[in-house]
């Protein structure tokens, strides 16, 4: 009866052991689609007192992005990117006098805006960064 019993026992781990090795082969799948596959951005910045812009370019890696700067852009300033994978998007306008800049900064995918941001202190602050809509 202790033979049947473990028997058992070792069938029902093994099947355990397959299904989640199943799972973890689709989630596996799921972060190579998600790490691969391309999406688009725009980024929008208006207000005044803007010395530069820094924004996600699309190249780079998630974790260390391409980081493009415009200087002295003409406000209200739009760019459209792709981006790829988990990389997330962002925009960070930049101002040497925070105290005189007004600013808005949009980050839009598919018509909807995912990041928006408002301020005096924006431009000192970090912008807008957003989670990628690959990602969630």
């Amino acid at each position: 009866m202790n033979r049947t019993i473990r028997s058992a026992a070792c069938a029902l781990a093994a099947a355990g052991l397959a299904i989640g090795l199943t799972a973890c082969d689709a989630a596996v799948d799921q972060v190579d689609k998600a790490v691969n596959e391309a999406y688009e951005v725009t980024y929008e910045v208006t207000g005044k007192g803007v010395d530069s812009i820094d924004f996600h370019a699309g190249g780079g890696t998630a974790m260390e992005p391409k980081i493009e700067t415009v200087q002295k852009p003409a406000l209200p300033w739009t760019k459209t990117v792709t981006l790829k994978g988990i990389m997330p998007p962002a925009v960070m306008p930049v101002a040497l006098d925070a105290a005189g800049a007004e600013v808005t900064c949009k980050i839009t995918y598919k018509g909807k805006v995912i990041k928006e941001a408002k301020g005096e202190g924006l431009a000192t602050a970090g912008g807008c960064v957003a989670v990628s809509p690959i990602a969630e």
